[in-house]
This record gives structure tokens, sequence and C-alpha cells, in this order.
């Protein structure tokens, strides 16, 4: 008579049962390797962060640094508002950014040109002058945004241009026009001190009105290197140096 006490092999224990997920879905619990949050751009990605700026531009540039929305110059740049988050965080923080890698960069090469001149009025004038054109160049929307945001009232840019760029440059320039003037090498009826605005009423003025210019006097070969040279020679006769 067999043994019933003893487990038959056949009773051995069954493996469990593995668990089986659709294809493309995890296990709960797990998170997928390597995801990036929303907004947050691929390691391998390019710096997307000129391209932002330049959009930023172009938006304050059309509607103001007040009015232009972080989803406006996300739009303008081709992106998610969620992926100028990444790079700015918010609008004040993206204003910052752009002061400091747009617009004090541009001031900083008109400053070197104009230091690099030294005390000759002549050279500090034609410094000046193709600092601006040579700002223009690199940052063609640099005039309308001067006019719309220092100029105009409430400008975001005033206070920039009041207390942290213009009195060091100004105090240059104004300071050799009068030191020249001392030494009678320049005409004596001239204000050292509105020399420089004389400066700026030749070069960013006219630039910044371009398109108007053309028009009126149906000129479209009016260009930058026209009103760089319009502007040198009508400040050198008018200085009446010696």
């Amino acid at each position: 008579m067999a043994d019933r006490s003893k487990p038959k092999a056949a009773a051995a224990r069954k493996p469990k049962a593995v668990e089986k997920h659709a294809p493309g879905k995890r296990a709960p619990g797990k998170r997928a390797a390597g995801k990036r949050t929303p907004g947050r751009p691929l390691r391998d990605a390019q710096d997307l962060r000129p391209k932002l700026l330049d959009a930023a531009a172009a938006c304050f540039v059309r509607e103001g640094m007040a009015s232009a929305s972080l989803r406006a110059i996300a739009t303008e740049a081709g992106v998610t508002p969620a992926l100028l988050h990444y790079y700015f965080g918010d609008k004040a923080q993206l204003q910052e950014a752009f002061l400091q890698e747009r617009m004090m960069p541009a001031f900083a090469i008109i400053g070197g040109a104009v230091q690099q001149a030294g005390d000759d009025v002549a050279a500090t004038v034609a410094a000046f002058v193709n600092g601006v054109t040579e700002v223009v160049r690199q940052f063609p929307w640099w005039p309308q945004l001067w006019v719309r945001e220092v100029l105009c009232e409430g400008g975001a840019l005033r206070d920039l241009l009041v207390t942290r760029v213009a009195p060091e440059l100004t105090r240059v320039i104004a300071g050799r026009f009068a030191a020249a003037q001392a030494r009678g090498e320049l005409n004596p009826d001239l204000d050292p001190r509105l020399l420089m605005t004389s400066l700026v009423g030749l070069t960013l003025f006219p630039i910044a009105g371009t398109p108007i210019w053309r028009k009126i006097f149906d000129a479209e070969d009016l260009g930058l290197d026209d009103i760089r040279m319009h502007a040198i020679a009508l400040l050198d006769r008018g200085l009446e140096l010696k």
C-alpha cells in the first residue's frame, strides 16, 4: 500500500506568474530612466539662450518691454513658454538678462572705442560715431529700442542710461570737449555738455528713422555708412577744430 504521508513530486510549488505589461508602459511604481521635466531641453540640445534673447529684443521693439509677454516672446522664438521659464525663470529675470547680455555689451562697444581715442577731439567724435555704427551692425534693433525705452516717458531703459551708463561716458566726452575749448582748439560758442546730445542726435535718431527717410527722399540706397560719414563731416566742420 502506497505511503500517502509524503508529497508527490508533481505537487511541487508552481513558480509565480510574471505580470506582463503592455508595450510602451512601465511597471507601477517605477520611473522612466532619463525622463526630463516639461520645458527642460535635452542634454545634447544646443544652447537656445542667444536665440531667446534675440526674440525678446524683437518683441520689446514691437510691443515695448512692459507689454511684451513671455508667451509672445516664446512664440517669436518658436519655443514653448516652459522652455523660456527654464532658461530665465520669470519676466523680470529675462529683462535683467537682456540688459546684461545685450544692452550692456552694446554700450561697452561705444565706451571702448571712445576710451581708445584718447584726448583728441576729432578722434573722440569719430570713435563715438563709428562705435554707434558698429553697435547697430551687431544689434539692428538697438536704435528703435533706444527711442522707445529711453526717450519715451516711463521707458524701461531710462534708469539704466541715467544711473549706469551715461554718467561716465558723458563725463569723459564732455571733459575732452571742455579741455579742447580751453586750449582754443574748439569753437568757443559751443557748450561741451550739449555736444554730447549732438552726437546722439546725429547718429541714433537718423538711424532709427532710416525707413522714414528712405520713403520721403525715395532713396533706398540711404544706409548706415551714409549716416556715419554725414555725422562725422558735419561735426568736424561744426566744431571748427584747430
